[in-house]
């Protein structure tokens, strides 16, 4: 699930979260005492006992529980964005969908919740359930993601893999399963620091992250997840200047800083040039676009929609764009 992208010149930062991995079924086992505590996004929360009844409240913050082992403690999930990941869709479908997006106050305490999670602000506003102080006024701590603080103040400024380590470990803290988070936290490290040593040596390459919009495209700038991939794997952002996370840009632009790889967001949900597919025949027909290099060469890097967000997926997008970029620029292929 997105945000609304932002326009250039409005200040926005998203801290972006990396991939979990394992097949999330059955309920791990709890070794936490009562009353943890932890802070979220400058709000303390003190939770008596290891939660029961947990509501997810969007598909990011269900997998991140799901990969836990959490499964049989969830009272509900909400706002399902891509089909879930294989590994977690058996446990995923045991758990009730209390709204197609994000439910109502009355519809969420209706389960009866003791714990409530989001990787989104936007799942605490007034028309959905209403804010986490509220929410703990009737006895419901409720976790939200530092991507996404209500108080902007509090994201930090970068994307930074840490974050997500951060937040599992939070997460199994909450729920007293401490070992199985950390074991979830090494895997993770390990997959990392393996894409991270077989990215191509000495890359000379601009990439785009494209994710959504034909007319005024969704274009990665350099304090989100996209950037922070770029990175890590020797590569240089195109839109590096840019603090923001997905502003609107111009196909004009684009063609002045003449991209070298474009990364394509693949999205399921039908919007304008929304699917990779979609992304393709657009780039290859539009007048403009049509003349960039990436374009003319064929040069594109699909990834799920998804593992651009701020959820246990991201991991796999630095995977995948490793090995795009080994594909592209392997030894002897011609680049030019």
């Amino acid at each position: 699930m997105k945000t609304i992208p932002i326009r250039w010149g409005m200040a926005a930062a998203v801290l972006t979260l990396a991939t979990a991995c394992g097949s999330g079924s059955g309920t791990a086992a709890t070794t936490a005492s009562p009353a943890t505590r932890v802070t979220s996004c400058g709000l303390p929360l003190t939770i008596q006992a290891p939660p029961r009844r947990a509501v997810a409240m969007e598909q990011n913050a269900a997998e991140i529980m799901l990969t836990l082992g959490l499964a049989g403690r969830m009272a509900g999930t909400a706002y399902q964005t891509d089909p879930v990941l294989p590994e977690l869709a058996q446990s995923y479908a045991k758990v009730p969908v209390l709204a197609e997006q994000y439910p109502g106050r009355e519809a969420l305490l209706a389960g009866k919740p003791d714990f409530v999670y989001s990787m989104r602000a936007s799942a605490f506003a007034p028309e959905a359930a209403g804010s986490r102080q509220d929410l703990a006024r009737l006895g419901v701590p409720a976790y939200l993601s530092s991507n996404d603080c209500e108080d902007r103040a509090l994201i930090p400024a970068t994307a930074e893999f840490e974050a997500i380590f951060k937040e599992i470990d939070d997460i199994a803290t909450v729920f007293g399963v401490q070992e199985r988070g950390r074991s979830v936290v090494a895997d993770l490290r390990r997959r990392l620091e393996a894409a991270e040593r077989a990215a191509p040596a000495n890359l000379d390459a601009d990439l785009m992250w494209y994710y959504s919009g034909t007319k005024t495209p969704a274009i990665a700038g350099d304090t989100g997840l996209p950037g922070t991939i770029t990175r890590l794997l020797g590569a240089r952002n195109a839109f590096a200047d840019v603090q923001q996370q997905w502003p609107e840009g111009s196909w004009e632009e684009i063609a002045a800083r003449d991209p070298d790889v474009i990364v394509l967001a693949d999205l399921t949900r039908g919007g304008d040039g929304d699917s990779a597919e979609a992304k393709k025949r657009f780039l290859r027909e539009d007048p403009v676009a049509s003349r960039l290099t990436a374009v003319r060469n064929e040069r594109f890097i699909v990834v799920p929609g998804s593992s651009v967000d701020p959820s246990i997926r991201a991991v796999t997008a630095v995977e995948q764009v490793g090995r795009g970029l080994t594909s592209l620029y392997a030894p002897g292929k011609e680049n030019a």
